[in-house]
């Protein structure tokens, strides 16, 4: 029953794979080039696994000792999870001790694995969404280790390195900009980051910026998921309109003839014709 369902999970994890190889090893050299050793990320790959926080913990961590101020950001960036906890609840029943580590292991990615796919027949569902947990776990604290080692081999100036969290965000940015018609999340998040930044400063806007984020969406979630679902309309509209264009292209001038000829067959007058040449 286990390798049954380590076999199905694992080709769902490969992509993940790919991508926490690089993320992966680049918050090991960040890590390392900002003064830690590789048993720092190896030991928090394993108790946080978290992501994007790892890369702000860095900061925190070569930071003033400021407990509360680490707490609050670490709970907004990180919000997200308690929605992709309430949605998995139906599947988390019956699930024994498996669910405590797949709760502890939800990263967006797991999620996205464990919510989305259908488990084959025959393959129990708690050990599955258990081995897609565990495999990517893996893959992360391999990835953040194996950075923390080459980071400390590596002769090169690493100044800079740190760039590579804010790299990371900005292409998630830009990602879901292209997924998106709608803009006004993203619109939001600029503008506060940016009032934000002028009243409190570089060093203080981070925390009022996502309180006021979040503030925002919540007061125009409304109208935000009114033009979710316009946007979504436009969507199937283009759609229906683009595969009738496509059936009409595959009418073959034959198929054309052969149409026309049955409208001329059914017409009355062939029909009387062919009642007379019977009779």
């Amino acid at each position: 029953m286990k390798l049954k369902a380590f076999k199905a999970a694992f080709p769902h994890t490969i992509p993940v794979m790919c991508g926490y190889a690089f993320l992966g090893m680049a918050f090991g050299i960040y890590m390392n080039a900002s003064g830690f050793s590789f048993w720092y990320p190896l030991f928090m790959s394993i108790l946080v696994f978290g992501g994007s926080i790892q890369f702000v913990a860095v900061e925190m961590l070569v930071s003033p000792f400021a407990p509360v101020s680490c707490f609050i950001m670490a709970l907004l960036i990180q919000a997200r999870h308690i929605f992709y906890g309430l949605s998995m609840l139906d599947r988390f029943k019956n699930l024994g001790w498996k669910k405590y580590y797949i709760i502890f292991g939800m990263t967006d990615e797991t999620f996205s694995i464990n919510y989305s796919v259908d488990v084959p027949e025959g393959v129990d569902k708690g050990w599955f969404m258990f081995f897609v947990t565990l495999l990517d776990h893996f893959y992360w604290i391999a990835a953040s280790t194996l950075g923390g080692i080459i980071g400390s081999l590596l002769t090169i100036d690493t100044d800079g390195i740190s760039f590579v969290m804010t790299a990371m965000f900005v292409v998630i940015f830009i990602d879901q900009w292209l997924k998106e018609k709608n803009h006004a999340s993203a619109f939001i998040g600029l503008g506060a980051s940016v009032v934000c930044l002028v009243i409190f400063g570089p060093n203080g806007f981070m925390i009022p910026t996502m309180i006021s984020i979040i503030a925002i969406l919540a007061l125009s979630r409304r109208k935000l998921e009114k033009a979710e679902l316009t946007e979504a309309a436009e969507e199937a509209k283009e759609d229906t309109q683009l595969t009738d264009k496509k059936a009409a292209a595959e009418v073959t001038p034959e198929k054309k003839k052969n149409e026309a000829l049955e409208a001329v067959n059914a017409t009355p007058e062939n029909n009387f014709k062919e009642q007379e040449a019977q009779g």
